[in-house]
Formats: C-alpha cells, sequence, structure tokens
C-alpha cells in the first residue's frame, strides 16, 4: 500500500506543470477550483489562490473570506462545497485553523466529500480511494511549502475507481439516508 501512494505521488509531483491559457476565456468546471478559508486560513488561501492559478493552470473562485478580520468558519467551508456540489467548481480547497471544523461542516452539503489531509499520504489516498472533491488543511498544521504540495496531489490524482467505487457508492447512500450495503 506504502508502495503505491508513494509512486503515485512521485506521478503526480513529477507531472509536467499546467501551462495557463492565454485566451482570458473561462476555463470548463473541470479546470476551477473553488477555495475559501476562514479568518485563520486568509494568509495561507491567499497563498494557495496565487499557486493553483500560477502554478498549475487552474482558475480559482475565491469563495472568501477577504482579511483577518474575525468570521465563522462554516459560512466559507459551505461556499466551497456548493460550488463543487453544483457543478461549477470541480474541486476545492478550504483552509482554517485546523482543518476540522471546516471539513465537517463542508461534509454536510450532499455531493461533498472533504477530506482532511495533513501529509502526501491522506492527500493521495483522499482523491485514490475516496473521489474527495474538497480538502480541507490547517493553517496551524501545514505549512506554505506542505500545502502547496499538498494542493498539487490533490488536484493532480485521478480516482483508482475500481474497488473503491463501490466504497465510494457506499458513502453516497449514507448521504442519501439509505444503507451503506454492509
Amino acid at each position: 500500500m506504502r508502495q503505491l501512494v508513494r509512486e503515485a505521488v512521485e506521478r503526480a509531483l513529477d507531472a509536467p506543470e499546467a501551462a495557463a491559457a492565454p485566451a482570458p476565456a473561462p476555463l470548463e468546471a473541470a479546470r476551477r477550483v473553488a477555495i475559501g478559508s476562514d479568518h485563520g486560513g486568509f494568509e495561507l488561501k491567499e497563498a494557495l489562490k496565487r499557486f493553483v492559478t500560477e502554478e498549475l493552470g487552474f482558475e480559482v473562485r475565491d469563495c472568501g473570506t477577504h482579511s483577518t478580520v474575525a468570521v465563522d468558519y462554516p459560512d466559507f467551508a459551505a461556499a466551497v462545497a456548493r460550488e463543487v456540489a453544483n457543478g461549477r467548481c470541480a474541486r476545492g480547497i478550504i483552509v482554517d485553523a485546523a482543518g476540522i471544523g471546516s471539513a465537517m461542516a463542508a461534509n454536510k452539503v450532499p455531493g461533498v466529500r472533504c477530506a482532511l489531509c495533513h501529509d502526501d499520504v491522506t492527500a493521495t489516498n483522499s482523491r485514490e480511494h475516496n473521489d474527495a472533491n474538497v480538502m480541507a488543511l490547517g493553517a496551524r498544521i501545514v505549512n506554505r511549502g506542505l500545502a502547496q504540495r499538498l494542493a498539487r496531489l490533490f488536484l493532480q490524482t485521478p480516482f483508482a475507481g475500481g474497488r473503491h467505487e463501490r466504497r465510494v457508492q457506499k458513502i453516497m447512500a449514507l448521504e442519501r439516508g439509505g444503507p451503506s450495503g454492509g
């Protein structure tokens, strides 16, 4: 398992970086990422916005907040989650101090599978095995360089499908109030 994750991490990190489109036309939703934070994650969110746009070539929808003035993280986590759930963005990234509360809030939005990530394994696994469409980060847990690395892994790692597809379907059945099919 660790070898598979290590290989996936190496593939994602060695992948050629996408060039930003020269035309100002909006990119399709597959190349659009919603990013949001509370006041505790504001500075890291701003750094990630630049990185995701300039280095990875994605269009970013900034769901706020826009300063370090105290706000409530559920509002911004929900805004990111809704952008993903309604298809306006393919993926989302939310940042608060620890990432925990934002992950909890985002996961209340139907259609969202938000993973709290803090290292290469959690970021890669969230995509390969769980088809996570939102990633939560804790600004007091991950530094800027690690956050950028995790964003790259999260945005460039594909869902593996196969045996994992059945498990993701069980998660979604729980969301609809049905049995997991245990």
